[in-house]
């Protein structure tokens, strides 16, 4: 059992008895009520303008061993599982979360959260609960928020461990242009990786405070990655929404830093709008995203020109898909398995890209760049792309930071993005 006294596995059951049945119940809570309330270090949160999903304990875990098709298998089990929980009301309905590994080769898994909260665009905020037949869930806890403190010290360099070190990045990228120029590639996403020594525990529902005060109108999210991890992070990047058969993506690529004159951050957005380097990089993103959704939907449409969307400290270039899915639709996990890995976070053709990604990249990505977010017994849900986003585990963090390389690409201006990508996440980390 859970400290919380929910069951940890799929049901309940004795020896010789069959499995105890999951039944789904709820509760309303306020309108006002703050997702962030209901988090804790060792639960799951995905929260964008103040609607999302937070999870707590575990009523079912769902898994799959990983290899070619693994969201597509996961999709069936998760539905599957999520259609055998009894509701006791209409409003009581189950969802599973978690954040998938960016390599499909490895193993993944999901979980239905034995206490939920959930708030969408259309309906109330509610609470719901999943536990075993016969027993009474536990007292729901939810509301207590951890104090707000002061900001720690800067990081000091011998606190900082890059991986690989800025001149490896360096040559590496320039290893990826050459082989684009050489017509193996069209693109592909580099990514490096910096291990911080805090010296003292960092807590995850304080950097996700942090995150979502910085950029509210980002993904924040969190999640358990096994063996004491959790992954918090503040996505740019919508991989994919589905409402019924609505669906709509949100893929960015192309990128420039972000300036406190207004004179000379217009300039930079206007000079990203103008980049052929920063053109090609977004148009191979919105072709792949086109050829993946276009067969799976009735229509489909998006912005025929790059719009310009704004963080904190970074403007990118982002494309926004909108389509009506055929029916029967597929569900989001599905929509999922169809797109991910986008030239986004891999690059194109897509097989070639990660054999250079596999190659290049000195570190397993974990669940960095790989899909978090959640999806309901009708297969709804809302994934984004993990990014800007670190792995803690105790006193220790291990940030990454990406960039997307095509022929006009060059190295030092490809390290320079990802170190203003690193300063900016190990501001917010201070406040972990």
């Amino acid at each position: 059992m859970t400290e919380e006294g929910f069951p940890e596995g799929a049901a309940v059951s004795l020896p010789g008895a069959a499995p105890a049945r999951l039944v789904a119940a709820s509760r309303p809570l306020g309108p006002a009520f703050d997702l962030l309330a209901a988090y804790r270090a060792d639960g799951f949160l995905f929260e964008r303008a103040g609607l999302g999903v937070v999870g707590v304990g575990v009523a079912a875990r769902v898994a799959d061993a990983g290899g070619p098709g693994r969201e597509a298998r996961l999709a069936a089990r998760v539905l599957e599982t999520l259609r055998s929980i009894d509701r006791a009301d209409p409003e009581a309905v189950p969802v599973a979360v978690g954040a998938l590994p960016f390599d499909q080769g490895g193993p993944a898994e999901l979980v239905v959260p034995a206490r939920a909260v959930l708030r969408r665009a259309r309906g109330p905020t509610v609470e719901v609960s999943v536990v075993a037949e016969g027993s009474a869930p536990a007292a729901s806890g939810i509301g207590r928020r951890a104090g707000r403190g002061a900001p720690h010290a800067p990081f000091r360099e011998v606190q900082l461990r890059p991986e690989p070190s800025p001149e490896g990045y360096v040559a590496r990228v320039a290893d990826a242009v050459e082989r684009i120029r050489a017509g193996r590639l069209r693109k592909v996403v580099l990514a490096r990786s910096l291990a911080v020594d805090a010296g003292r525990e960092l807590r995850p529902e304080q950097l996700a405070w942090r995150l979502r005060a910085v950029d509210p109108e980002h993904f924040a999210f969190a999640a358990p990655t096994g063996a004491g991890g959790v992954l918090v992070g503040a996505s740019p990047e919508l991989l994919v929404r589905r409402a019924g058969r609505e669906v709509e993506s949100a893929p960015l690529a192309g990128s420039a830093p972000r300036s406190g004159d207004p004179e000379e951050d217009r300039a930079l957005a206007e000079g990203l709008l103008a980049s052929g380097k920063e053109r090609e990089e977004h148009a191979v993103v919105v072709e792949a995203v086109a050829e993946a959704l276009r067969p799976l939907c009735e229509e489909l449409s998006w912005d025929p020109e790059p719009v310009l969307l704004s963080t904190a400290n970074v403007w990118h270039l982002a494309t926004r898909f909108r389509g009506v899915l055929r029916d029967p639709a597929p569900s989001a996990l599905e929509l999922v398995a169809a797109l991910h890995p986008t030239p986004a976070v891999g690059g194109a053709p897509r097989d070639e890209a990660l054999r250079t990604i596999a190659e290049l990249e000195p570190f397993d990505r974990g669940t960095y760049a790989g899909p978090v977010g959640w999806m309901d017994a009708g297969g709804d849900g809302e994934w984004a792309i993990a990014l800007r986003c670190a792995e803690l585990r105790g006193s220790t963090a291990r940030l990454f930071a990406g960039a997307g390389i095509v022929a006009g690409s060059e190295p030092e201006r490809e390290l320079e993005e990802t170190e203003r990508k690193f300063r900016a996440f190990l501001d917010s980390l201070r406040w972990g």
